[in-house]
């Protein structure tokens, strides 16, 4: 544990399990039925907010459920949702993934939401998870953080600080979150029009026949085995397609040599478009690179693969309608045998790739802009909670 800063005058540092209560007792599924059901994504990310609950039906959970009631404050302890807080004002039960606090008389609840959502906390609490593939907050390392509290009134003060500070923060990100989704409308927008223009000029030739269309390979099970990854070929998932400009040249994991041998290489120019999870997402490949059957190949060699990339950002919306939902969404390849494609000379769609890389550039620096004020403003937020529990607002 890090060495404790000095406190001002009035305030102490005590553990967290010391003034809270974690409310760890968990219903039969049965007795839920019918209660406000809370699961993690349905907690916003940053602000903490509800988004939406649901009613618990017998259908919809099995075994157990973690109760809350208004007065308590919620911890999203599994990643991808680690670190969401909630402070509800209603009683339902949630999933298990949940820690549910409940704050002692001496402890106002929004006043620890706030120190779970600062950046220190965050960090130590990031540091502190296990498990490899889904990693998980421990409970009792929560309990044991080192907390910072000053009188009750002085935390209410600073709660009604940081809402009317946060509130005018909050307010700004959601601005720069608007122009990003302005801009995204407005590529889309340009991709109908031309792409619509095309399919009343040229008749639509079936994808297959376009290009070459085939579906990633990872044949190893189990999949996490140690011994495929580690090497030196780029292996691309389809949260790198999602999180590419255009072109993929950044990566999370490597293949092995054995990673490669149960797998395929795909070369520098072939178009990935996802087909699990994130439907519909498409990047071009910009290094050799292999991918699991998550991801689908595609690659021509008569036409321009810059003017399919464009033509298949036009289908997400249409592939994310037609795919089943199991675990996951997905689609197969039979969904993309009826695609057909208007296909016009080659001197027509290079030139069509030129228009759309100038529109795309430059919706791309808006874009980049709104990302760099976000994040400028989120820092922003980080610091004045830091500066909060050291007593310095």
């Amino acid at each position: 544990m890090s060495e404790l800063y000095e406190l001002p005058n009035g305030w102490e540092w005590k553990k967290l399990g010391d003034i809270t209560t974690e409310l760890s007792s968990k219903e039969q599924a049965l007795k839920c039925h019918d209660k406000p059901y809370l699961s993690l994504e349905n907690i916003e990310s940053y602000t903490g907010n509800i988004i939406n609950y649901q009613t618990v039906k017998e259908s919809n959970i099995i075994g157990t459920c973690s109760n809350f009631n208004s007065s308590s404050v919620i911890y999203s302890k599994l990643r991808p949702y680690l670190n969401k807080v909630a402070t509800p004002n209603f009683e339902g039960v949630g999933t298990t993934e949940l820690i549910v606090f409940l704050p002692k008389e001496n402890l106002n609840k929004y006043y620890l939401a706030y120190f779970l959502r600062s950046g220190s906390v965050v960090a130590k609490i990031d540091a502190s998870s296990y498990g490899a593939k889904m990693p998980r907050a421990s409970s009792k390392f929560l309990r044991a953080l080192d907390f910072p509290l000053p009188p009750l009134p002085e935390q209410q003060r600073i709660v009604s600080k940081l809402d009317l500070l946060f509130e005018k923060i909050d307010k700004s990100i959601a601005l720069h979150q608007k122009n990003m989704d302005e801009a995204n409308a407005f590529m889309g927008s340009v991709l109908n029009d031309v792409f619509g223009e095309l399919e009343e000029k040229y008749e639509k030739t079936p994808l297959f026949d376009v290009a070459d269309v085939n579906r990633g390979k990872s044949k190893h099970r189990p999949r996490n085995d140690k011994k495929l990854f580690g090497g030196k070929y780029p292996f691309i998932q389809t949260g790198d397609v999602r999180n590419a400009n255009k072109y993929i040249d950044t990566f999370t994991e490597t293949y092995s040599e054995f990673g490669l041998s149960q797998s395929k290489l795909w070369r520098k120019g072939t178009i990935c478009m996802t087909i699990a999870a994130n439907i519909g997402d498409v990047a071009i490949l910009n290094i050799d690179s292999c991918f699991p059957d998550s991801v689908v190949g595609i690659h021509s060699e008569n036409n321009s693969n810059d003017f399919l990339y464009y033509f298949l950002l036009t289908l997400k919306q249409q592939l994310e309608s037609q795919a089943t939902t199991t675990a996951q969404m997905n689609i197969n390849l039979k969904v993309l045998q009826t695609i057909g494609v208007p296909i016009p000379p080659l001197p027509i769609q290079q030139k069509t790739v030129t228009y759309l890389d100038e529109i795309f550039q430059k919706i791309e620096k808006i874009k980049r802009l709104q990302k760099e004020k976000m994040a400028s403003l989120k820092a922003l937020k980080a610091s004045i909670l830091d500066s909060a529990f050291r007593g310095e607002l």
